[in-house]
């Protein structure tokens, strides 16, 4: 490092998250990070018959080791597990989002459940943990800007290495220098396509961001060496990934954690979808119409969804997420956009559907993140409804509420009978645990079935 009055960019942000160890985190901050953990068990679980999931269960079947893999009830190597786990939970989809950098869960959780189990943390350990590394990849999003995502980089992907690599140094308490070897070795490895949304190696990047930030912290502490200033160099990961660098944006100070602002999903399908759920769904509750009545329809969105969820024609249930043309056609019928059994290759097929996607047109000229959908009926009326489904619940009661609802839905059905309950109360209990293995026990007794 060099000089450390004026500390570069990597090591400034590293100080600001070794600090984060010295005092509680505050209340809200606990209360959502308990959410955020639940909420992506919930989608873990759930996905452990998808295929993505069992290619890499078989491709890393056998390994040796005392992690927990939580979609089958055995073991693997540290950083085995932590790829299944965090490619488990992106595989649907379903899980938080956060303006600041896309899917801030997926690639920390699997992060502080494995280190978490492997060094016996206290859950008050693995939930500060979990916080810190949920603010450094914000952190990093913002000192990259828009630019990173919009070239075509996957935020989940990227950042998320940044958020697995902190929080895994949190729990392993390495030091200002560690952590700032630590970056760089996260940094380096840091990756992940665009172009891959609707196929299997989206969830990929969740997983390999927390297991490229796992390895990155155990590497540091063996005294394995990095640009430390990965975020700040010439040709460091900012200045190669991004042409809208802020790092004033990134070492901001707030009032609260980064985490406080995680946003959870109650559609099963690409978060950029849901303002167009909801507008649609608006629109049925409000007037009812059929499918036949429908002679048009209209979608206003941000430039940005265009890249991310315009499949115009989706021929499977995972592409069918991030349609928003088959999204707002559900929607409009009225369909529980809520059930992830609804995004299969079956309803790609129907044609009432297709017929209306292909009577749907979207527009990427939405002036603000809100989107809008226009329906003209047969009749010659016309509906309109515009939704905004992107600021944080400061209800966390209410979000608990819903939450503790998805995940029963997810599960009841699914997981051995009693278990959803007990998950549920363990995580709201998280923070008060002396370790992990209750929790970990419920989640394997769940998957016996």
């Amino acid at each position: 490092m060099t000089d450390l009055q004026v500390p570069d960019v990597t090591c400034a942000l590293v100080r600001q998250l070794i600090a984060m160890r010295t005092a509680p985190p505050a209340p809200e901050a606990v209360t959502v990070a308990k959410q955020c953990l639940l909420d992506w068990l919930g989608v873990t679980l759930a996905a452990r018959h998808e295929p993505l999931v069992e290619m890499l269960c078989d491709e890393l079947d056998g390994a040796d080791g005392a992690c927990s893999v939580l979609v089958r009830d055995r073991p693997a190597s540290l950083l085995d597990a932590v790829l299944i786990n965090g490619a488990a939970g992106h595989a649907l989809d379903y899980d938080d989002v956060i303006t600041a950098m896309g899917h801030p869960t997926a690639p920390v959780a699997p992060a502080v459940i494995a280190l978490g189990e492997v060094t016996g943390a206290s859950g008050a350990k693995v939930v500060a943990a979990f916080i810190a590394g949920l603010e450094a990849e914000c952190r990093v999003a913002n000192l990259l800007g828009p630019s990173h995502y919009a070239k075509g980089w996957h935020g989940t992907a990227t950042f998320g290495c940044f958020g697995a690599a902190a929080a895994a140094g949190h729990l392993l308490d390495l030091d200002e220098a560690q952590m700032c070897h630590a970056f760089g070795i996260a940094g380096t490895q840091a990756a992940g396509l665009k172009s891959v949304f609707g196929t299997m190696s989206k969830p990929l990047h969740a997983g390999r961001a927390a297991q490229n930030g796992v390895l990155a912290a155990r590497l540091a502490r063996r005294g394995f060496t990095s640009d430390t200033d990965i975020l700040g160099s010439a040709q460091g990961f900012a200045a190669t990934q991004s042409t809208s660098v802020d790092r004033g944006a990134a070492l901001a100070p707030r009032a609260l954690p980064w985490v406080v602002d995680v946003l959870f999903k109650y559609h099963a399908a690409c978060y950029l979808t849901h303002n167009t759920i909801e507008a649609a769904a608006a629109l049925r509750d409000g007037t009812p119409f059929s499918t036949a009545d429908i002679e048009a329809v209209t979608v206003e969105v941000q430039p940005m969804h265009m890249g991310v969820c315009n499949i115009e024609a989706p021929r499977t249930g995972l592409e069918c997420k991030f349609s928003l043309r088959m999204t707002c056609a559900m929607a409009l019928l009225g369909e529980d956009t809520f059930d992830e059994a609804l995004y299969s290759d079956t309803t790609a097929a129907r044609p009432d559907l297709a017929a209306l996607c292909a009577r749907t047109q979207v527009e990427p000229c939405a002036p603000t993140i809100a989107s809008t959908v226009h329906v003209r009926l047969s009749d010659g009326r016309k509906l309109s409804h515009t939704a905004d489904v992107t600021q944080p619940v400061r209800d966390l009661a209410a979000q608990q509420q819903r939450i503790e609802r998805k995940f029963r839905s997810l599960g009841n059905d699914s997981l051995a009978a009693g278990t959803p309950d007990r998950i549920i109360a363990l995580c709201r209990d998280l923070d008060r645990a002396p370790d992990l293995s209750n929790l970990l026990a419920a989640c394997a007794e769940a998957v016996r079935v």
